[in-house]
């Protein structure tokens, strides 16, 4: 009798071992989108940081903007628990981006067009927001790319394609402040991402966009909104573009899709002044496309992985 309690016990335990992960404490959430990316948003998780396991897709389908597309899904979590995701909702002739909130990613706000640009009648496009809970402050900072023609000094940029990084900060997602240039750094930029690593202590990991560059730097403030200062040279190949930043027992992994060989890279700190490449040492679902990386409980993997994407 007792050999066979026991024994239903072990089997209870690998059934649960198969189909879920342990509860312990947080582990990383990817948001991610695919090709073709008219369909949504797509998860994959880690319990270490390196290797990603697929949660398939999809999760939020692509619904708003003028050409309903799903790229560069970033999220950031608030101090009450609650997740905001944005995300880039057409290519060109659009003047915001999609915005939409969830506890566990399963149950969604009704997804919402947030015009940032309408105040700029010729803006080209509004590409790859980036979300930053600023809980200093406690407001949420979201930073993109615009093109604005004959705005800035051309250079090697076509005139429809001469990004500057703007911005807008929020605290319930019903009002937000005047959109501001929120970077020039005097070429063509995009795919920024904010990294606090203490009180007035933050780096932006950006993408120089210009024609001859296409690849990500660092720079650094006292301040989540700038000025950014001491520019780093360049970290990553020719070709790479939106990074995402998570911190690893005492390093910074620095994620960046390395689109030339349509793969995924990433660069390893403890100082934002010397990196690793660690592309040998990741690994991520085939057809990954970047968003960017957040911790939540296993209680919230456990019940994703039970309930599994919108069919």
């Amino acid at each position: 009798m007792i050999r066979n309690i026991f024994l239903s016990a072990f089997i209870i335990f690998l059934i649960t071992s198969c189909s879920s992960i342990d509860k312990s404490d947080d582990i990383y959430l990817f948001t991610s989108f695919r090709e073709p990316d008219n369909r949504g948003l797509y998860l994959a998780y880690s319990e270490d940081g390196y290797n990603w396991e697929d949660l398939g897709g999809i999760y939020l389908p692509a619904t708003l903007g003028t050409h309903k597309i799903m790229r560069d899904p970033s999220v950031a979590r608030g101090a009450d628990g609650t997740y905001h995701l944005v995300w880039t909702t057409s290519w060109r002739d659009d003047n915001g981006i999609g915005y939409a909130s969830t506890k566990d990613f399963i149950n969604w706000s009704e997804p919402q067009h947030i015009p940032v640009m309408a105040h700029e009648p010729d803006v080209v496009n509004v590409w790859a927001p980036e979300i930053f809970y600023d809980d200093e402050e406690d407001r949420f900072i979201i930073v993109w790319a615009s093109t604005i023609p004959y705005r800035f000094p051309k250079e090697l940029e076509a005139e429809d394609n001469n990004h500057r990084l703007y911005y807008t900060t929020t605290s319930d997602f019903k009002t937000f402040t005047d959109t501001e240039l929120y970077l020039d750094p005097g070429f063509s930029i995009i795919d920024a991402v904010i990294v606090k690593r203490e009180k007035e202590d933050y780096v932006l990991v950006l993408k120089n966009n210009t024609r001859p560059e296409r690849n990500l730097r660092v720079a650094f403030s006292s301040s989540p909104l700038g000025p950014w200062e001491n520019y780093s040279d360049v970290l990553t190949e020719f070709l790479s573009e939106g990074p995402t930043a998570i911190k690893v027992d005492d390093d910074w992994l620095i994620y960046y899709d390395y689109y030339d060989t349509q793969t995924y890279s990433a660069l390893r700190t403890n100082d934002f002044v010397k990196f690793e490449n660690i592309a040998d040492k990741i690994s991520l679902p085939k057809g990954h496309k970047h968003g960017t990386i957040t911790a939540v409980s296993r209680e919230i993997i456990n019940n994703i992985i039970e309930r599994g994407p919108l069919k």
